[in-house]
């Protein structure tokens, strides 16, 4: 209902019909404009010069539509890691053929909010993909730093060495590797080929409580090749994990 132009017809004391006779205008098109269609420009004039207000008033302009870059890689956003669908996360890895990369602390929830994951990772490295697995150093200075800040000591690395022991079977897998990082990380980083799950990392906060970003490759200059740039930097520098 367009309850403007109701409201200045009622103070103006005009009725309908003679507005319809001064546009010139069948009057079931005056209470088709009474119910909120909006009039032809030459109409919405006619209408405001005749009712002495603006036609901006009587028929606000719509806003503009968000225009969203074709660029944007930016998929979906999550409050948290534990408001990503249990079923994202499967399907990301089962589609993966290429390249799955993962750069962590501890991860527990990766295999225990999936306890396949392991056997998923070896069938897609039996298929062609190539998975590389990065987690904190249990005995590296960038763990223990984090552990302060969350003020759990060394409970992170106790979560980072019951967390790889998941992870053994894949040492013996062809085109798996585990390694060590001594890095503080500012982001979780999860590769599926051209998708990627991004954890930040808040100060003091678990990453579990942080959110989440989904980005999907667009072209080889946007966040995407960033972080993935990032993760090569620190795989370069981290030890391989002999248990």
């Amino acid at each position: 209902m367009n309850l403007r132009l109701q409201t200045v017809l009622h103070q103006r004391g005009i009725r309908p019909e003679a507005l319809a006779e001064v546009c010139q205008v069948d009057p079931k098109t005056v209470s088709r404009w009474l119910g909120g269609r909006v009039p032809h420009p030459k109409h919405r004039y006619r209408v405001a010069h005749h009712l002495r207000v603006e036609e901006a008033f009587l028929w606000p302009p719509e806003p503009e539509t968000l225009r969203v870059p074709k660029n944007v890689e930016l998929v979906a956003t999550y409050p948290n890691r534990a408001e990503v669908p249990r079923e994202t996360w499967l399907s990301l890895l089962r589609e993966a053929i290429e390249q799955i990369d993962v750069l962590v602390f501890s991860a527990t929830f990766f295999v225990q909010s999936n306890p396949q994951v392991v056997k998923m990772l070896t069938e897609q490295a039996g298929q062609g993909a190539r998975v590389r697995l990065c987690f904190g150093d249990p005995n590296g200075a960038a763990v223990a730093a984090r552990g302060r800040e969350e003020g759990i000591g060394e409970t992170l690395s106790a979560k980072i060495r019951a967390s790889l022991t998941y992870y053994r079977p894949l040492l013996s897998q062809e085109r798996c590797e585990v390694r060590l990082h001594d890095t503080t990380l500012y982001n979780s980083l999860f590769r599926y080929d051209e998708n990627l799950m991004v954890n930040p990392h808040i100060w003091g906060q678990p990453a579990s409580a942080n959110p989440v970003f989904q980005l999907k490759r667009v072209d080889n200059t946007g966040w995407f090749d960033n972080y993935t740039e990032s993760f090569d930097a620190i795989w370069a520098d981290a030890q391989p994990w002999a248990p």
